[in-house]
C-alpha cells in the first residue's frame, strides 16, 4: 500500500512540474535561441543599432535581424507575405493599413516616437528656408517619394500648405528613402533636401537651414505593430516592451527622438 501511495505521489509531483513548466513557457522562451525579423524605417538605422546592443545584454539568446527601408515599401513587403515579426514605420498610415487588412496582432498597433521635419543644405552651401524655396536660385531639392516614403508625404504637405509646390516642382529629385535624401545632400548632388531632424543630427556634412512649423504638416509620428503571422510572439513582445523602458527612452532621446506620449 505504501508503494502504491509513493507511486501516486511521484506521478502527481511529475504532473505538477509539467504544469508549472507549461505555465512559464512564455518566459522560458527567452532562453531559447531565436531570431526576430524587424522591418524598420530607414531613419531609425543608427538608433536601432544601439537599441539592439542594449536589448542583447538582457536577452542574449534573442537575435534581431533588421530590414531597413522606406516605410511604404516595407508595408508592401509585409502585405505580400514577407516573414516579418515586427514593423516600425515612420508614419502611422502604413501600420494602420496593415491593421485594417487584418495583418497585425490585435492590440499591438502603437504610436512610438515623434520627430521633426527639417530643410538641410551642404556645409558651406546656400542657407535656405522652407518659405523661400519658391524663390531660391538652387537647382535640385531632394525629397522622399511622395507615394511611398513618409518623409516625402510630409514634405508634400509642407509645399502645398506654403503654396510653393508649382514653383519647386521642376527642381525636385525623388529618393527611395530619407537616408538617400541625406546622402544626396552630403555629396552635393542636391542643393538641399528635406529629412527628419534625427537624420541631420548624425551628419557633419550638412546643416539644418530651417525647421518646418508643425502646423504645416501632419505630426511626424512613428508607429509599430506586431505582424499576425509571427511565430515568435512572446519574444517580439519582449522587444516591444523593452522599447518602452527608461533605458530605451534614453537611447531614443540621445538620437533626437521624442516619446510619442510626451509630444502631445
Amino acid at each position: 500500500m505504501r508503494k502504491v501511495k509513493k507511486l501516486i505521489g511521484m506521478v502527481f509531483g511529475l504532473s505538477l512540474m509539467m504544469l508549472v513548466g507549461c505555465s512559464g513557457q512564455g518566459t522560458a522562451k527567452a532562453d531559447i535561441p531565436t531570431e526576430l525579423t524587424l522591418s524598420v524605417a530607414a531613419s531609425l538605422t543608427d538608433c536601432m543599432a544601439t537599441l539592439e546592443e542594449a536589448f542583447k545584454e538582457q536577452y542574449p539568446n534573442i537575435t534581431l535581424k533588421m530590414n531597413f527601408g522606406a516605410s511604404g515599401a516595407l508595408q508592401q513587403q509585409i502585405e505580400q507575405g514577407a516573414p516579418v515579426d515586427l514593423f516600425i514605420s515612420a508614419g502611422t498610415k502604413q501600420v494602420n493599413a496593415l491593421e485594417e487588412a487584418g495583418l497585425l496582432e490585435a492590440g499591438t498597433n502603437e504610436n512610438l516616437l515623434r520627430n521633426r521635419l527639417v530643410l538641410i543644405t551642404p556645409q558651406n552651401g546656400e542657407i535656405l528656408t522652407f518659405k523661400g524655396l519658391g524663390e531660391g536660385t538652387f537647382s535640385k531639392l531632394a525629397v522622399g517619394e511622395f507615394e511611398s516614403v513618409p518623409v516625402g508625404q510630409y514634405t508634400k504637405e509642407v509645399l502645398d500648405t506654403l503654396e510653393i509646390y508649382d514653383e519647386v516642382e521642376e527642381k525636385l529629385v525623388f529618393a527611395k528613402d530619407v537616408r538617400e535624401v541625406l546622402s544626396w545632400v552630403e555629396s552635393g548632388n542636391a542643393d538641399a533636401g528635406v529629412v527628419y531632424e534625427t537624420d541631420a543630427m548624425i551628419s557633419d556634412k550638412v546643416v539644418i537651414s530651417d525647421v518646418a512649423d508643425e502646423s504645416w504638416h501632419k505630426p511626424v509620428m512613428y508607429a509599430m505593430g506586431i505582424i499576425k503571422n509571427t511565430t515568435h510572439l512572446e519574444e517580439t513582445k519582449l522587444f516591444t516592451e523593452f522599447l518602452g523602458t527608461e533605458e530605451a527612452r534614453e537611447i531614443f532621446a540621445s538620437y533626437g527622438f521624442t516619446p510619442a506620449e510626451k509630444a502631445e
